[in-house]
């Protein structure tokens, strides 16, 4: 039975680290209406062949919304940063007897087993701000946290995919 209950609490911990965190926050009073174009102020993230990515997956949402990109001088400016951490999970295995425990002595009556597993999860964050050029204070920010999986062509289709989620309402409602 607790080993039941030690397996479903670990498939449901994984499962969580399966989907992206992602928050969106705005200024309410910004009026995202007045803004057209954007230029990019800077993309730092740890991997050189990310910092394309990211700025590509930024472009298309933008410019699926209305938004041109320019050199310099846009009504907006765009900076993401990204970074990766390790994330640990401990994982705990019953053996032996039955209801397990510590050196439990279960139905067949020899001791049972408990086996912790550290695992070391790398999870990558990017955060994305949008600034008003004139008065050079954040309008928008996006912060999304997921899982990488250490296979660059399926993070990469997660990155599209989660810059795709943050920016299905923008601009913000209306404005």
């Amino acid at each position: 039975m607790k080993r039941n209950h030690a397996l479903l609490l670990a498939a449901a911990i994984s499962g969580l680290c399966l989907f992206a965190k992602t928050t969106v926050d705005y200024d309410h009073a910004a009026n995202f209406a007045k803004y057209h174009t954007y230029s990019w102020i800077s993309v730092a993230v740890q991997e050189p062949l990310w910092k394309d990515r990211v700025t590509n997956a930024v472009d298309g949402q933008l410019n699926a919304k209305g938004w041109h990109k320019v050199v310099s001088g846009g009504d907006a400016a765009i900076s993401a940063m990204g970074a990766t951490h390790t994330q640990q999970t401990l994982e705990t295995w019953y053996s032996g007897g039955f209801g397990g425990g510590w050196y439990h002595r279960g139905w067949w009556g020899g001791p049972g087993m408990v086996v912790t597993e550290v695992e070391h999860t790398p999870i990558g964050t990017l955060h994305i701000d949008i600034f008003d050029t004139q008065t050079k204070k954040v309008i928008w920010h996006a912060s999304i946290s997921d899982t990488l999986t250490q296979k660059p062509d399926k993070d990469e289709k997660k990155l599209e995919k989660n810059v795709a989620d943050v920016f299905k309402k923008f601009p913000p409602a209306g404005m």
